[in-house]
C-alpha cells in the first residue's frame, strides 16, 4: 500500500519495547563479553551461558526503559510521534505500566543464576537501572545532561559485556566511543524534535541549533579520537583481527564523519546515517574478539 509505514504490521507492544533497540542492546552486550574474552566463538559453554543471560538482562533493561520512556513522553510524542502505541491507543498506559515493571525485575532475575560467576553485573545493573529512573524521572528534561546520562547508559552496554567476561576495564576504550558517538545522535535527535519538544529544556531549544551542532560534532570527535586505541593497545595492526578492526573502524569514522557534515540541515538523514555508523563499530568491536 502506498505510504504504508514499514512498521505498520509489526505488534504494538514489539513498537513501544522498540525491538530494534531491544535487539540492538542484546547485541551490543553479547559483542563487549566476547570482546573481553578474547578467544572468538570458540569460549567454553559456562562462559556464552553467562554471555547469552547478560545479552538477556540488557536487552529488557532496554525494553523497560524504553516503554517507560513512551510512558513519560506521551503528550510531546502527540506531536513529535504521533504513530506510537499510546498515543493510537493500541496499548492502555496501564498495561505499559505493567510491563515496564515487569521487564525492569526480569533484568534483574535474569542475571540471578550466573551471579556468582561474574559478580561484577551485580555492580553494574543497580547503577543502570537508577541511571535509568533518574534519566527519565528528573534529567529528560534537562538537556544536555539528559543526553550524556543515555550516552552514559549506552555505552555502559560493553562494560556489562565486559563484566560478563570478568574483565570490564578491557572495554574502556569501546565506552568511550559508544559514548561520544551516542552523545551526538542524542544531541540530533533533540535537534529533529526541537519544534515538538515544548515541555524539554534541549540543547537545541536553549542555546540553538549551531551550539548543539558544535555539541554533535565535537561528541563525533571524542568518538573518532579514541578509535586508534584498541589497535594500539589489544590487537596486533598487521593482524587478521587487526586488519578487520582497521578497516571496519575507518568506515565507521567516516561514516560518523557524513552524520555531522551537514548539521543543522538534513537531520532525520543525519540521524540515520549515525545509527549505521554505530553498526559498523559494533562490527569493528567484534573484531577484536578474535585477537
Amino acid at each position: 500500500m502506498a505510504g504504508r509505514p514499514p512498521w505498520a504490521d509489526v505488534h504494538p507492544v514489539l513498537r513501544l519495547v522498540r525491538i530494534g533497540n531491544v535487539l540492538v542492546s542484546f547485541a551490543g552486550t553479547l559483542v563487549g563479553a566476547l570482546a573481553a574474552a578474547g578467544r572468538g566463538v570458540g569460549v567454553p559453554l559456562s562462559s556464552w551461558w553467562v554471555f547469552l543471560l547478560a545479552g538477556a538482562s540488557a536487552a529488557l533493561v532496554t525494553a523497560g526503559g524504553n516503554v517507560l520512556n513512551d510512558l513519560r513522553d506521551r503528550d510531546s510524542d502527540r506531536r513529535n510521534h504521533p504513530d506510537r502505541p499510546l498515543v493510537t491507543g493500541a496499548v492502555s498506559p496501564g498495561a505499559a505500566g505493567k510491563l515496564c515493571t515487569a521487564l525492569l525485575a526480569m533484568s534483574v532475575v535474569a542475571i540471578a543464576p550466573v551471579g556468582l560467576e561474574a559478580p561484577w553485573l551485580w555492580v553494574i545493573l543497580p547503577g543502570a537501572l537508577a541511571a535509568l529512573l533518574a534519566y527519565e524521572l528528573r534529567f529528560k528534561a534537562r538537556g544536555l545532561s539528559g543526553n550524556l546520562l543515555v550516552a552514559a547508559l549506552t555505552a555502559a552496554l560493553f562494560l556489562y559485556g565486559g563484566a560478563a567476561a570478568n574483565a570490564p576495564w578491557t572495554l574502556l576504550p569501546f565506552v568511550g566511543m559508544a559514548f561520544g558517538a551516542t552523545l551526538s545522535r542524542e544531541v540530533i535527535k533533540d535537534m529533529e524534535d526541537a519544534e515538538g519538544d515544548l515541555d524539554r529544556r534541549t540543547l537545541p531549544r536553549t542555546h540553538g541549533l549551531a551550539v548543539a551542532s558544535t555539541t554533535a560534532r565535537l561528541a563525533v570527535a571524542v568518538a573518532i579520537g579514541l578509535s586508534p586505541v584498541p589497535l594500539l593497545s589489544l590487537l596486533a595492526p598487521a593482524s587478521a583481527a587487526g586488519i578487520m578492526y582497521l578497516g571496519l573502524v575507518l568506515a565507521a569514522d567516516g561514516l560518523f564523519v557524513v552524520s555531522v557534515a551537514t548539521l543543522p540541515a538534513r537531520l532525520h538523514r543525519a540521524q540515520s546515517i549515525s545509527k549505521g555508523a554505530m553498526t559498523v563499530a559494533l562490527l569493528a568491536f567484534l573484531a577484536t574478539a578474535f585477537r
